[in-house]
């Protein structure tokens, strides 16, 4: 017979390490990376080792929530602040559109190239933020956002941190739903 454990005691072993060794001390930016860093590999542990039907499966109807509509917003999030905000690139957003805003939650199917084209999004998002911020001096760098007005780096790298950990937490209750996988 097991004992019964608590969540937070199945998050351990090997392929948890690296989310969990950002440092909890130091320099502001190494901080602020390292706990966006954790997040964005949780998002990525939450969506291994599924296929792109269980990717691409709701959560309850009517909503549209699913794992691989998390990849595609964030996705989204990640251009919005970095590419257009901060680096004021005219960069739209990969799928939501005016006509649908929802399209990176209502358009997630189980279609393995559209599966694959959205893990390259995100990634290539998430290279463009991560290589922006490093070469970023200053935390205070300024830019401007059509919802928030001037914004911080500094700011944004918290927001990031905040969307992550809200999604995370819907990652976690579609993949327990799926499989019933739970600490991963």
């Amino acid at each position: 017979m097991s004992r019964a454990r608590r969540r937070a005691e199945l998050f351990g072993g090997d392929e948890s390490a690296p989310r969990f060794a950002t440092p909890a001390v130091g320099a502001e930016r190494d901080v602020l990376v390292g706990v966006l860093g954790a997040q964005r590999a949780t998002l990525e542990a939450k969506c291994a080792g599924l296929g792109a039907a269980e990717l691409a499966e709701r959560s309850v109807p009517p909503s549209t929530l699913s794992l691989l509509g998390l990849v595609r917003h964030l996705a989204d999030v990640e251009r919005r602040w970095f590419r257009r905000a901060l680096a004021g690139h005219d960069a739209p957003d990969r799928y939501a559109t005016p006509e649908r805003p929802d399209a990176d939650f209502d358009a997630a199917t189980d279609d393995p190239a559209l599966v694959a084209a959205a893990w390259a999004a995100w990634r290539e998002e998430v290279a463009f933020a991560e290589s922006f911020t490093a070469a970023t001096p200053d935390l205070d760098l300024t830019g401007k956002d059509s919802w928030r007005g001037p914004v911080s780096l500094r700011w944004v790298l918290i927001h990031m941190v905040e969307e992550y950990a809200r999604h995370n937490g819907h990652a976690d209750l579609l993949r327990e739903r799926i499989d019933g996988a739970v600490g991963l």
